[in-house]
C-alpha cells in the first residue's frame, strides 16, 4: 500500500463504518483505492467527476452508479451525498481530488460522513 492507501485505510476503514474509499484526482480522472479489491472502472471515476458539475440535476435525478441508482441526500460544491435502500456514498470534493467513502448495512452513515468530512478538511488543508 502506498501512503496515500494508508491514510484512506487508517482514517476510514478502520473506523469500521466505511466499507470502501477512494481518492480521485480529477485532472487526470483516476482512483487510488482502499481496501484492496474495491476497484472503479474508468466511466465511473468519471461520473463521479460529472456529479460535481450540476447539483440541480444531481438533486433531481440521483447518482446512477454500480448499477443502481442513488437517491441525492446532499449536493453542493464541496460534498455530495448519495442513498440506496440501506447503502450509501459519500462524495467530498478538495482542491483537485475527489475523496469517496461508501458504507453499507449496518454501518452508521453520520460516522462515515464525519470521517469523510474530517479528512477532506485535511486534504483541503495540504491542498491535495
Amino acid at each position: 500500500m502506498n501512503q496515500i492507501q494508508n491514510l484512506l485505510y487508517d482514517a476510514l476503514i478502520k473506523t469500521q463504518h466505511v466499507e470502501s474509499a477512494a481518492l480521485i484526482k480529477i485532472k487526470d480522472a483516476i482512483a487510488w483505492t482502499s481496501p484492496p479489491g474495491f476497484q472503479l472502472q474508468p466511466h465511473q471515476v468519471q461520473v463521479i467527476i460529472d456529479s460535481f458539475k450540476n447539483a440541480p440535476v444531481l438533486r433531481r435525478e440521483g447518482l446512477n452508479i454500480w448499477d443502481k441508482n442513488y437517491r441525492c441526500i446532499r449536493a453542493d460544491k464541496n460534498s455530495i451525498y448519495v442513498k440506496c435502500d440501506n447503502d450509501g456514498v459519500i462524495l467530498v470534493k478538495t482542491k483537485s481530488s475527489i475523496l469517496l467513502a461508501t458504507y453499507r448495512d449496518g454501518m452508521y452513515p453520520s460516522v462515515c460522513v464525519e470521517a469523510t468530512e474530517k479528512l477532506g478538511c485535511y486534504f483541503r488543508e495540504k491542498e491535495i
